[in-house]
């Protein structure tokens, strides 16, 4: 697929969709069942393969393999021949001793590849070793030249960034998606035990896009995995944050597939009687445990902010103390308990006001507030108008559309 086009239409969906979707995967069958599911584009990583192997994605750091190699291998034998119509990207590791960037990038071209992503990329490494590895001459900065490269070459490149100094590098090289790689991903069995909260991630996605914005109004603008890693964290990225899109690889691949072997293996087992109330399937079937008190908050305040919501309330459900659910929340979170459910109900009610004609009053009840002046108040707090001035400036401005 040419550059070009391929910019066409993530623009085009972006547009319409209000956002894209990007999914690393490790197999020919991920990647198929991705691209039904709506993926815009692939990206072969070797992480990805690892994760099929049952391994960390943090297994494309080591010496187990050639990165390179290993990410040629599946797209010219797993993801090219069946994937047609949508691009699929080579996961480059710049800092490879053993390929002439630019006449390596042009073999890429040449294997049907559409464009590269830089991955694995040296931008997560820190400490002791991330210096230990700069003054080998394996930097960051290679993996800007591998961009410039592939930009001159005009394939479509995705560059990978944890801060505004390597977003502005990647701009200037002519990157084409900036992804803020937020770590990896949480949750299943594999997944990473910590990560940064939602709140951080908010803070982390929005210096990286003042600077993009800044540099290239054009550049899309996307988010990998990390802590968000279900459709209600991408949410509220998406309404506080100027994020685009949302790239995926266990959260497309690993955990699904945890989820799914695990289920049919145990239903045969267990002659299809499955124990709803284990701990073990809560888990796997994507509900709450033990642990796992932010995600029932979140999903909880996803299907009741409509109704009265009393923190103390929840803490009596999960067998915890207020003060421990409280303190939980906001250490995963960034933000408390009263902060997200207040900002979750003024998005909705933004949304309210924006798609119909109801009154302010019909509004404040329709997200949760039975006193409008509390409403009135929060609302222009949150977005700094008053309910009826943000209705009123939606509709002028959809009239003027």
């Amino acid at each position: 697929m040419e550059r070009e086009y391929i910019l066409r239409l993530l623009h085009a969906q972006a547009n319409i969709n209000g956002h894209i979707i990007g999914a690393a995967v490790g197999s020919g069958m991920t990647a198929k069942f991705a691209v039904m599911g709506g993926a815009d584009f692939l990206l072969a990583l070797s992480a990805g393969k690892y994760r099929i192997m049952g391994r960390s994605s943090y297994a494309g750091y080591l010496c187990y393999g050639n990165s390179n190699r290993t990410a040629m291998e599946l797209g010219t034998r797993e993801l090219l021949p069946i994937i047609q119509k949508v691009p699929v990207l080579f996961g480059l590791f710049a800092s490879d001793p053993e390929v002439h960037l630019y006449e390596y990038l042009k073999g890429i071209k040449e294997n049907g590849f559409s464009g590269i992503v830089n991955y694995p990329t040296i931008s997560l490494v820190d400490g002791q070793f991330r210096e230990a590895l700069e003054e080998d001459g394996n930097t960051y900065q290679k993996e800007v030249e591998a961009i410039r490269l592939a930009h001159y070459l005009d394939l479509f490149t995705v560059a990978f960034v944890t801060n505004g100094e390597e977003a502005g590098q990647m701009v200037e090289a002519g990157a084409d998606v900036i992804c803020a790689h937020l770590g990896l991903t949480k949750g299943g069995f594999l997944g990473a035990k910590r990560s940064i909260s939602i709140q951080e991630a908010k803070k982390m996605t929005d210096s990286i896009f003042a600077v993009c914005t800044k540099k290239n109004p054009d550049v899309l603008r996307m988010v990998y995995a990390g802590p968000a890693n279900t459709p209600i964290d991408m949410q509220y990225i998406y309404q506080n944050t100027s994020c685009q899109g949302y790239i995926g690889g266990s959260t497309f691949e690993r955990i699904p597939t945890e989820r799914a072997i695990y289920n049919t293996t145990k239903a045969f087992k267990s002659y299809g009687s499955l124990d709803e109330n284990d701990p073990m399937v809560k888990l796997i079937n994507g509900n709450w445990n033990a642990g796992d008190y932010t995600e029932f908050i979140k999903k909880y305040i996803e299907e009741h902010y409509m109704k009265e919501i009393q923190l103390s309330d929840l803490a009596v459900v999960v067998h915890v103390t207020p003060s421990y659910l409280s303190t939980k929340f906001k250490k995963e979170m960034g933000i408390s308990f009263t902060e997200y459910l207040v900002t979750y109900r003024i998005n909705k009610a933004k949304e309210v006001l924006k798609g119909s004609k109801v009154s302010c009053k019909e509004a404040a009840a329709a997200v949760g507030y039975s006193d409008y002046a509390q409403f009135s108040k929060m609302f222009k707090k949150y977005t700094g108008v008053t309910p009826y001035s943000f209705q009123k400036s939606s509709s002028e401005s959809g009239n003027l559309r």
